[in-house]
C-alpha cells in the first residue's frame, strides 16, 4: 500500500473503521487499520478534532501537520463531495474515517463511496466493529433475514404506527428489525416499544458495544415489563422480532 501510486494508477479509497467508544484501538481493530493509517495522509472525516485524536492514538509518530483533512457532515454542500476524491484521481490514496464504527453504515460516508464507484476509484473496506452487526450477532434473532431501519419517527402517533408496521413485517417474513436512536431519547423509545409491541415479541437492548459496560439482553416484551434498565445517553441498538 502506497500513499502515492506511480504513473497514472488511480489511488484507492480506504474505508477506515474506528472504535465505538473510549477503547484502546488495537483491542478492537486489526493491524490492517494501523497499516492503512500509517501510509495515508489524505482523509475525509466527520469531525477533524476527533479524527486527528484517533489517528494519533493509532500512529503516535505520524506527522499531524502533514495530514490533509476534508470534513463531511450535515453542513457539507453536495457539490463539494467529488472534490474530496481528487487526490485519488492523481494516484493518492484517501481514507474515509468514521466517527464511530464502520464508514458508510448509518454514516454519511456512503455518498463518498457512491461517488468513488462513479469515478472508477477502487474502494477498500477494512475490518472493524459495527455496533449494528455485533448487536444482531448477540441478540439471538434471525441473522439471515433482517432490516436496519435507522431512526423511528419522533412524533408519537407516527412512531406507534411505524412500530406496529415493522412488527407486522417481522411476523409475516420472520424478519429481524433493527433500530438506532439518539441516546437521550433511548428511555422514551424503550417505553414506547414496551407499550406498543405484543407481549410475546422478543426485544434486544444492546448497549455500549465493545466497551467495559457492554450489555446485550434479549427478552420478551412481557418479561421487559418487569425490568428497569438504565440506557439513557448510552449508545444503544434496539432489535426486535415478532
Amino acid at each position: 500500500m502506497k500513499d502515492k501510486a506511480p504513473g497514472l494508477i488511480t489511488g484507492k479509497l480506504y474505508l477506515i473503521p474506528s472504535t465505538l467508544g473510549d477503547t484502546a484501538p488495537l483491542e478492537v481493530l486489526p493491524l490492517s487499520v494501523r497499516a492503512a493509517i500509517d501510509q495515508i495522509d489524505h482523509y475525509i472525516v466527520e469531525n477533524e478534532k476527533t479524527a486527528r485524536h484517533f489517528i494519533k492514538k493509532i500512529t503516535p509518530q505520524k506527522s499531524q501537520p502533514n495530514l490533509k483533512i476534508e470534513v463531511l457532515n450535515k453542513y457539507t454542500e453536495a457539490h463539494e463531495l467529488p472534490t474530496f476524491l481528487e487526490p485519488c484521481i492523481h494516484g493518492i490514496n484517501v481514507g474515509l474515517l468514521s466517527e464511530a464504527g464502520c464508514p458508510a453504515i448509518a454514516d454519511p460516508g456512503a455518498e463518498i463511496v457512491k461517488i468513488a464507484h462513479q469515478k472508477n476509484i477502487p474502494v477498500v473496506p477494512l475490518v472493524g466493529p459495527s455496533s449494528i452487526l455485533m448487536a444482531l450477532m448477540g441478540s439471538g434473532m434471525n441473522g439471515q433475514n433482517f432490516a436496519f431501519n435507522g431512526y423511528l419517527p419522533i412524533e408519537s402517533a407516527e412512531r406507534k404506527s411505524a412500530i406496529k408496521k415493522f412488527e407486522k413485517a417481522s411476523k409475516e417474513s420472520n424478519q429481524t428489525q433493527i433500530f438506532i436512536e439518539t441516546p437521550y431519547r433511548n428511555e422514551k423509545l424503550f417505553i414506547e416499544l414496551k407499550k406498543h409491541l405484543k407481549p410475546e415479541t422478543r426485544l434486544c437492548i444492546a448497549t455500549d458495544i465493545t466497551l467495559e459496560t457492554e450489555s446485550i439482553v434479549t427478552k420478551t416484551i412481557n418479561e421487559w415489563q418487569r425490568i428497569e434498565v438504565a440506557i439513557n445517553k448510552r449508545p444503544t441498538i434496539f432489535i426486535f422480532q415478532a
